[in-house]
């Protein structure tokens, strides 16, 4: 008998079973690294309101680079499924090898950006000189932790397409266990290491995204999963393969480049109103990204189980698993939203700062709390887009809705000087603008027949 007959398939099912059981370890795996970003800012807000604002325009401009990645990752776990779908294992290690080789030419993009280009842009945006020179000299450091996040993407692709997301959280753990160690320790130089401020905190992350790296690939060792795939011995270029990734691949990095893109031109917005309302807006990307875990979770098991199921030529099975999963969903988004309108202040008062921040948070937070619903849903609906294999759709539906997202941004924060609360409803409509056109595309059928 042949080793791939002898193992179980690796097609899925459209039950509530198969949803959660594939759906919750990528939320686990997404939610870990989210509270490592807090209590980084808490650590941050600790040091002072001026760190815990400079916080947020790196976060925003690593996570530029950072969705290249998951740009890549979307595109490649797409094909895997898909391959998952039709039976065709063979094919999921050339993939996953082509990926990796992919992201490490994307590190060496991002890197040089960073140290040749990046400097004049903030030099031009950013009003205070002082807060534009750190924010240059953290991220000259940060930026080599990218090669580490690329290649620890491309496992997310290899075990959410081949139905083992169950294996993400030991990565992730071991991820946030040590940067949260070195977070504090290199911050304020405990344990006997020297305090470096808020450049700790941009060494913590590199470390930690390297040794989640390195464990992550032993459990892939252990488990035989690169036996299994043979992904270890394919590492030449194989340019049709590239091709492939790439052209499933390049428009979803397009998409989520613009979408951050777009959140950095918001925080440079913000950082105009001064340091408060940059801090306040720098927790409320760290609560979207904490509670909107369960949300891209379930959007990251609609594309694999879209494509999937598409491989099993189960087209007329699509639309019923997308409105099952957007219930799952919503059903978390909602749980979300009683507990962050509920809590509100105490949510908030872990950064420490004061009741001026509280003030002005607080009405942000519930805002954010509405915008957390649509997400759940557009974002479901429009990684089923992704799941049928037509990411230039995905890509047009993106910039439609970052157009309507900058106008008004600039509106209500630039021009109007509008309160943050009126700017932050921005996210609103933002995943509105998603939602309806990722719908209708779907409930179109255009995509029946899309061979990847």
């Amino acid at each position: 008998m042949s080793y791939s007959a002898s193992t179980p398939s690796l097609q899925v099912n459209i039950s509530s079973k198969q949803i959660l059981a594939i759906s919750l370890p990528i939320a686990l795996a997404i939610l870990v690294p989210q509270i490592n970003f807090v209590i980084n800012n808490i650590f941050l807000g600790a040091l002072s309101k001026k760190a815990l604002a400079i916080g947020g325009i790196t976060g925003v401009y690593y996570l530029i680079f950072g969705v290249m990645g998951q740009g890549l990752n979307n595109g490649l776990q797409a094909l895997i499924s898909r391959r998952a779908g039709e039976n065709r294992v063979d094919e999921i290690g050339i993939l996953f090898s082509q990926g990796v080789l992919i992201s490490l030419f994307l590190s060496i993009f991002g890197i040089s950006f960073t140290y040749l280009i990046a400097p004049t842009i903030f030099h031009a945006l950013l009003q205070d000189a002082d807060r534009a020179n750190i924010v240059i000299e953290f991220l000259k450091i940060r930026i080599w932790g990218i090669p580490f996040l690329f290649i620890y993407q491309m496992r997310n692709a290899l075990l959410v397409g081949t139905n083992q997301s169950k294996f993400l959280i030991i990565g992730t753990a071991t991820e946030a266990i040590i940067n949260i160690f070195f977070d504090y320790s290199l911050i304020f130089g405990h344990f006997g290491f020297t305090a470096l401020g808020i450049h700790g905190a941009a060494y913590a992350s590199i470390i930690a995204e390297s040794m989640g790296l390195l464990v992550i690939y032993l459990v892939i060792h252990y488990q035989k999963i690169g036996e299994r795939f043979d992904l270890f011995r394919k590492f030449s270029f194989k340019w049709d393969y590239v091709q492939l990734i790439l052209t499933q691949s390049m428009p979803i990095i397009a998409q989520y480049m613009i979408s951050i893109i777009s959140w950095e031109f918001f925080y440079i917005l913000i950082e105009h109103r001064g340091e408060q309302s940059l801090a306040v807006s720098n927790s409320m990307r760290n609560i979207f990204g904490f509670f909107g875990s369960f949300t891209w979770a379930f959007a990251a098991t609609s594309s694999s189980m879209v494509s999937n199921i598409i491989g099993q030529n189960m087209e007329d099975k699509v639309i019923p698993l997308i409105v099952k999963i957007m219930k799952w969903s919503l059903g978390f988004a909602v749980l979300v939203f009683i507990l962050l309108n509920v809590f509100a202040h105490q949510f908030l008062s872990i950064y420490g700062q004061g009741e001026d921040f509280m003030q002005e948070g607080i009405p942000v937070l519930r805002v954010v709390s509405v915008a957390l619903l649509f997400m759940s849903i557009a974002t479901v609906w429009l990684n089923g887009v992704t799941g049928t294999g037509n990411s230039s759709v995905n890509l047009a539906i993106e910039f439609m809705a970052i157009i309507i997202y900058i106008v008004y941004s600039y509106l209500t924060i630039e021009y109007y000087h509008l309160p943050i609360t009126i700017g932050w409803m921005c996210e609103i409509i933002y995943w509105i603008s998603l939602l309806i056109p990722s719908y209708w595309y779907i409930k179109s059928m255009r995509w029946k027949g899309l061979k990847i």
